[in-house]
């Protein structure tokens, strides 16, 4: 399998919400970094740097889900592939729990590993996500 087709695997295997096929497409060593106190990370109160597959599962399975609590739509914009990268560009948007609309821009860089991701790197507007978010309350964190 390509670079591009592995990336494409594992972006199948995060939707399923099944942490036993998340884990079987990441290292076991895999990180995930997103822009430091992204609104995502602030309202549920978790970091924006997870180390380690059992980690990236959790969050995906068990806390991505409290925020947006009725799934994501996914909608690619473009797909690049250069050897052991994959980008990932696309428009995400969901009803968030607190009842607000959601749609923003991001980019995912998965760094490959064979079949396997090794790291992600994860960019977005950072002042719209927060806007979107919590509006013009005060960050707060969503329980």
């Amino acid at each position: 399998m390509t670079g591009k087709g592995a990336a494409m695997a594992a972006w199948r295997a995060f939707a399923t919400r099944d942490a036993r096929q998340i884990r079987a497409v990441l290292t076991d060593d895999a990180e995930w970094r997103a822009p430091v106190r992204n609104a995502t990370a602030v309202a549920l109160g978790v970091t924006d740097h997870m180390v380690g597959a059992e980690a990236i599962a959790r969050f995906i399975v068990d806390d991505y889900p409290r925020l947006f609590c009725n799934g994501m739509r996914v909608e690619p914009i473009s797909l690049t592939a250069e050897g052991d990268r994959v980008v990932f560009e696309q428009r995400q948007s969901a009803r968030l729990a607190n009842g607000r609309d959601y749609v923003l821009d991001y980019v995912f860089i998965f760094e490959m590993q064979g079949a396997r991701v090794r790291r992600i790197r994860e960019y977005m507007d950072t002042k719209s996500g927060q806007d979107q978010v919590f509006g013009p309350e005060p960050a707060g964190r969503i329980v």
